[in-house]
């Protein structure tokens, strides 16, 4: 018996194995990270290039849309009259219905474009892998 109360062995036992059991999962870890074919850059083409074709595309929609429709922020469907009050026509309907279509429209272009460019970095990213074997 040892002078702390116990035999000591199996708190030690148990610490040595804890070790052991996270020495294996970092050994897993850097085997699956060894065998993946992904290089640095390769990741970042695979984040950065989606994220950036879907911010020009949706600029460059947002401009359409705008020079299309005449749209250019100002308030919808609100016209001041001649001794300075607001009153509200027909067209603030026609405003939210057109910022609805534009919700829509720009939402399933961003989805388009986002699936095609992260489709497109996945096969150049496979396409330069294949080179470098």
């Amino acid at each position: 018996m040892s002078e702390y109360g116990g035999d000591g062995g199996s708190t030690a036992d148990e610490v040595v194995e804890a070790f052991h059991r996270i020495d294996r999962k970092v050994d897993a870890m850097r085997k699956a990270r060894l065998a993946d074919p992904d290089s640095l850059g390769d990741k970042v083409i695979k984040a950065a290039l989606p994220a950036l074709a879907g911010l020009v595309a949706g600029k460059m929609f947002d401009l359409l849309w705008r020079k299309g429709t005449g749209a250019h922020g100002a308030a919808g469907g609100l016209r001041s009259a001649t001794d300075g009050t607001a009153q509200q026509d027909g067209t603030a309907q026609q405003g939210l219905a057109m910022s609805l279509l534009f919700a829509a429209a720009s939402a399933a272009f961003g989805a388009v474009v986002s699936t095609l460019s992260d489709r497109g970095s996945k096969a150049w990213v496979r396409r330069r892998q294949r080179r470098r074997r």
